[in-house]
């Protein structure tokens, strides 16, 4: 009995022994958990925390803590990228709106004088006019595309003829092509497209399209639709001298304008104001370059219902 009693013992010392071991690592893991993450609330650094305490889940709580901090490190550089690229965007903004300004300005200082004769009058007149339109299209862009963003553009979904859409639209553009001595190629299917959509965004996604090849595009304009399948696709295509390979996975970013084509009046929003209408309706877009010739393509699922009351 005596001998029972001192096994128990000693297993319970033993016992004890071991649990004031892993009670102390456990402190030793906390104490040093809470130094290492001090240490990166005042520092910017890659450090991972590390972990000496293998006792029972310390290693696990060690390893997501690790994994959450990375998380908070990527999501971090994004905003910081985002950040960089939202100051720049606003800069070259900025620039591009003060540059019609200044040249506003400028013009009307020279119509103030005297000596000036009435030709000369109409064709500063005519230039103030140009300039002040190209300001107004510009704001125009931002406060439209802060709506989409901000998911203020009302949709109101219903059955559409996409392919009458499609030809009024282009219609609108007659006279920028006649002043370009150019005929844009037209491929239509015969029969009508429908899609479930809301007409004035469609209207703009085309208006965008079209306003964009017309500013980048140096010829070769091509207006398509297609059907395959239970979808229709919408391309728009024209040669280009102020896009390149590289542009094409940014193409759709906000502010975005290609190295070549920065001297042109644009805001970079044309065509992420296209993706942001298009996604919003489910659509698909995308875009690409063959040589000197630069396409955007939507694609949109077609109605199954009855057409009679699309419009």
């Amino acid at each position: 009995m005596q001998g029972i009693l001192s096994i128990i013992t000693l297993l319970s010392v033993t016992v004890a022994v071991i649990l004031a071991i892993q009670v102390g690592m456990y402190r030793r893991q906390i104490k040093h958990i809470i130094e290492e993450l001090s240490m990166l609330q005042k520092e910017d650094t890659n450090y991972k925390l590390s972990s000496f305490c293998r006792v029972g889940k310390m290693y696990q709580i060690v390893e997501q803590i690790n994994e959450i901090v990375g998380n908070y490190r990527k999501e971090r550089a994004v905003l910081k990228n985002e950040n960089r690229t939202y100051r720049e965007s606003i800069t070259s903004i900025s620039h591009d709106i003060r540059t019609p300004l200044t040249s506003v300005k400028g013009y009307l200082q020279m119509l103030s004088g005297s000596c000036i004769c009435e030709e000369k009058q109409q064709a500063y007149i005519k230039v103030v006019e140009e300039r002040v339109d190209d300001v107004t299209n510009m704001l125009n862009q931002l406060f439209e595309y802060t709506r989409v963003e901000a998911g203020e553009w009302e949709f109101h979904m219903e059955q559409l003829n996409l392919t009458n859409i499609f030809m009024d639209t282009i219609s609108m553009f007659y006279d920028d092509f006649v002043q370009r001595d150019c005929e844009p190629r037209l491929e239509i299917p015969q029969i009508p497209c429908f899609v479930y959509g809301d007409r004035q965004a469609c209207i703009r996604i085309i208006e965008n399209l079209i306003k964009n090849a017309l500013v980048h595009g140096t010829g070769e304009y091509s207006f398509c639709m297609k059907k395959k399948a239970c979808k229709v696709f919408l391309e728009i295509s024209n040669r280009t001298d102020s896009i390149e390979p590289k542009d094409i996975d940014r193409i759709f970013e906000r502010f975005y304008t290609t190295d070549m084509s920065r001297t042109r009046k644009t805001t970079g929003l044309g065509l992420a104001i296209v993706k942001q209408l298009a996604n919003r309706m489910h659509g698909e877009v995308t875009a690409s370059l063959e040589g000197t010739m630069f396409a955007v393509q939507i694609c949109m699922e077609l109605c199954s219902e009855d057409h009679s009351k699309a419009v």
